[in-house]
């Protein structure tokens, strides 16, 4: 892509002062210790209320319960007001107003008494918490479904009153939320609807369960699991006769698959983890996708995939459709020569045996170990938690233009947590707060995650709330309590994270409801997936390593190398599987009737190169994805892969701590919502036309030409 046009003069100064900017990472460490101990001294003088910091922490079982009431009474009389406004006298101010503020300040209420549930130490509180959200959601669903509410706002929708970009979008959010409830259905296909939606998610749920409640395991003895490791057998029962039970749950057959040196052995337990809940979970995902259909057809829609993307980026399957296939088709030469290393390999090694769909996973990591000689062992001692903290405070600081500052008297909910404030770092603005809870406890959510507490909004009295997150972990403290070292898995995921932190406190619309990571889902993980990139490149690696004995000696350069191209060996064969299974989702979603065992195997020999589906197995029936949460959207993660590495490849790579560009980014892809896909609508169309060509030169010329 070109570089952005400006003041040449301004920019040079940025870059010279970016490049000022680049230590190693002891001396990253340095800098942030000495900021934050400058910010600690000053903290302890006196103690401060936090400005714009609505959020209540520690609350108690009961208090947490007595606030679920209270926002429920409260909601309750505000949705009442507004519904009493005779439709010819409706406006902005006595009927869209009130209901934004009301979501504004009630969110990180809301939130106050459901993040406990995922962080708290107490069961009761725990307890309290998810009743409360229980409460609260069931509050929720019985606003999104008044009639009284939903004809004073269509009302004022319809009017044609002149409002912002902004405005519009809520507008159509509230209006959006209600149909999608039947509210502009007659009575009997309301209650169809609904009859229909209940279903759904009984079937759903009951997928899931069977596959939870699914204890197949394998006896198997030491010879036929060689190549394990010694940790992988100790974690292991044994049966009477002193085989080892292998469970058919992912973390024992992913190891398997990757590790065991035995062929048949590889074959039957992907066979049999193919296998589970077969018929069972066959004839539920059948009637699934049969009720979903008729649940689109009652909104008008022709099939349940159109229904699923019509608010995303995609906004129709036949573009769902057409981006898989010339994914697919881009990727089937490097894949043909992926596959046939890999066949070559498995000749060499087990003689004429054919490869199979269940060879992949271990001829792909042989080939890794072969060319890389990466010690993930010895790669770790490169990662103190603390040296990677302050590595990537630095590179956020020094790219977008933010200065960290810890709350050293914070009220927190473990002595592990801490609390930190952004600011911008040229006009000393606070644009927001995030915790960090990186270590693992007993009760603790046990997934890398983000939680929005508190959403950036602009209340009608003209105050504007701050955005507030929370950043959660599951790393290991090491066996004295202190903080550890951290995987290079770890160091990828933590910097992920923090990329949705900037999202969330940068993205700062007017109205909570698209406002920090309530954004479009196909968008949602682009600038942390973008800021992944930061892990493989040597002159960032260097910012966030440091050997653990002496944090002045960084990761070495032949290290970073193998990294990064450990991080693509064999993409295309992997991605090729991925797209298999989003195009089999899709297809499933788009018409009716289709046999879904014979759908399968058609689609797994087209688009892996002829490597047939597992003899026996019915992957439809063990694909948690397609019975819950991404039915139709399976495609998304790849879509939001595509349009990351164009970002990177055409704006940061050779420029990744340029804060010139990296303030670009911030203020003006940071922000995008379902707000900037109405204002920009040529931004979803644009994607499909280049297909992973130069989109961004596209995009970003439209954004920054406004």
């Amino acid at each position: 892509m070109t570089e952005i046009q400006g003041n040449t003069e301004k920019m040079d100064k940025r870059k010279n002062q970016s490049k000022l900017l680049v230590f190693t990472g002891g001396a990253a460490l340095l800098a942030v210790a000495v900021n934050l101990a400058i910010v600690a001294i000053s903290k302890r003088k006196k103690k401060k209320e936090l400005p714009g910091f609505e959020l209540r922490v520690n609350l108690s079982p009961s208090e947490i319960l007595n606030l679920a009431d209270k926002i429920i009474a409260k909601s309750k009389k505000v949705h009442d007001t507004v519904a009493s406004v005779p439709p010819n006298k409706v406006t902005y101010s006595n009927v869209i107003s009130p209901l934004a503020d009301l979501e504004a300040e009630q969110f990180p209420l809301v939130q106050s008494c459901v993040f406990p549930k995922l962080i708290s130490t107490s069961d009761d509180v725990r307890v309290a918490s998810a009743e409360a959200e229980q409460r609260i959601d069931a509050h929720v669903q019985m606003c999104s479904k008044r009639e009284d509410v939903y004809r004073v706002v269509k009302a004022f929708s319809t009017r044609g009153e002149q409002t912002s970009a902004e405005q519009k979008c809520f507008i159509q959010c509230l209006v959006r939320d209600f149909e999608r409830n039947g509210l502009n259905l007659t009575s009997s296909k309301r209650e169809e609807l609904l009859r229909l939606r209940g279903q759904i998610e009984e079937l759903s749920l009951r997928y899931i369960q069977n596959l939870n409640d699914d204890g197949t395991c394998i006896p198997l003895s030491e010879a036929e699991l060689d190549g394990l490791p010694k940790e992988f057998f100790e974690s292991l029962d044994k049966t009477e006769n002193g085989k080892f039970k292998v469970i058919m749950r992912n973390h024992h057959t992913a190891a398997v698959l990757e590790h065991c040196k035995v062929g048949t052995t590889r074959r039957m337990v992907a066979t049999t983890y193919g296998k589970r809940c077969g018929e069972v979970n066959l004839s539920i995902l059948e009637n699934l996708v049969h009720l979903r259909h008729k649940f689109a057809r009652l909104q008008g829609y022709s099939n349940y995939a159109d229904y699923a993307v019509h608010y995303r980026m995609a906004r129709s399957s036949a573009k769902v459709f057409e981006f898989l296939e010339k994914i697919s088709d881009s990727l089937t030469d490097l894949a043909a020569k992926e596959l046939a290393s890999l066949k070559d390999l498995k000749k060499q090694e087990e003689g004429e045996s054919p490869f199979g769909i269940e060879d992949l996973l271990y001829y792909v990591k042989k080939v890794e170990d072969q060319e890389f000689n990466l010690d993930f062992v010895t790669v770790k001692q490169y990662f103190p938690v603390s040296l990677v903290l302050s590595g990537i405070f630095k590179i956020m600081q020094d790219l977008f233009g933010l200065r960290f500052e810890e709350v050293m008297d914070a009220e927190v909910w473990h002595s592990d947590v801490k609390l930190y404030s952004v600011f911008d770092l040229n006009s000393g603005e606070l644009i927001g707060y995030f915790f960090l809870d990186l270590y693992t406890r007993e009760g603790k959510y046990i997934h890398t995650c983000v939680v929005a507490l508190q959403n950036s909004a602009l209340l009608s009295n003209g105050t504007r709330q701050i955005p507030v997150a929370l950043l959660i972990s599951q790393l290991q403290k090491d066996v004295d309590g202190h903080a550890g070292l951290m995987r290079f898995t770890e160091v990828v995921n933590l910097f992920h994270e923090f990329g949705h932190v900037v999202q969330h406190i940068c993205n700062r619309a007017s109205f909570t409801r698209i406002s920090g990571l309530r954004v479009d889902p196909d968008f949602v993980e682009i600038p942390a997936q973008i800021l992944e990139n930061w892990c493989y490149e040597s002159v960032s690696l260097k910012l966030l390593s440091g050997f653990h004995q002496d944090i002045t000696v960084p990761i070495k350069d032949e290290v970073c190398e193998s990294l990064k191209k450990w991080r693509h060996s064999f993409s295309a064969l992997k991605l090729k599987q991925e797209v298999l299974y989003c195009l089999f989702d899709q297809i499933i979603h788009c018409a009716e009737n289709v046999d879904i065992v014979e759908l399968f195997k058609h689609l797994h020999s087209k688009v892996m190169l002829g490597l047939p589906m597992l003899e026996g197995t019915n992957p439809a029936s063990c694909f948690p994805c397609s019975a819950i949460g991404y039915e139709a959207a399976c495609y998304s993660r790849i879509w939001s892969e595509v349009f990351s590495a164009d970002i990177f490849f055409s704006k940061f790579r050779g420029n990744l701590l340029n804060q010139y560009i990296g303030l670009q980014f911030r203020n003006k892809i940071l922000p995008l919502s379902s707000f900037s896909f109405i204002k920009y609508p040529s931004i979803s169309t644009c994607f499909i036309r280049s297909c992973c060509t130069g989109l961004l030169v596209m995009l970003i010329a439209t954004l920054l030409s406004q």
